[in-house]
């Protein structure tokens, strides 16, 4: 379904080693290793919020090794709030929700500048409306459905 290459994918603009020298000054990291690691965390748990083709499109921007961390992750039945987002991750990597809500900002910043505001659009249509702080965008509130 998804083997052949799609029209119009965007090619990787960086490398997964430029991915983290990116990362680590966008968080202040002091090492490659630690910048690798929180790149790792924060697209594991993206990878559980996303599907479909802005999952996949998504993938596709990335450096190999960043999307298979994100695709090597079955997505979650039910979608978590963007503080419940950061409350998962926190409990997973052992740390305050400060620190992993500080981990997911600097990765999500790279993500915004591989993504484009076009598929970052389409994700954040999809994601819960709290989503947008996380990857550093105004948060735009939609317009609620009527009920039927």
């Amino acid at each position: 379904m998804y083997d052949q290459p799609r029209p119009n994918a965007s090619q990787t603009a960086m490398t997964f080693e430029q991915m983290l020298e990116r990362v680590r000054y966008e968080g202040a990291y002091p090492t490659r290793e630690r910048a690798a690691e929180v790149v790792h965390q924060v697209l594991a748990a993206l990878g559980r919020q996303l599907t479909g083709d802005e999952r996949v499109d998504l993938a596709q921007c990335l450096p190999i090794e960043a999307a298979l961390t994100l695709t090597s992750q079955v997505p979650d039945t039910e979608q978590l709030a963007g503080w419940d987002f950061i409350k998962d991750m926190a409990a997973r990597c052992d740390c305050s929700p400060a620190v992993a809500r500080w981990d997911t900002g600097a990765v999500l910043a790279v993500v915004t500048q591989l993504a484009g505001p076009g598929l970052l659009a389409r994700i954040l249509q999809w994601l819960p409306d709290d989503y947008a702080l996380l990857f550093g965008q105004a948060q735009l509130h939609r317009p609620q459905r009527a009920a039927a």
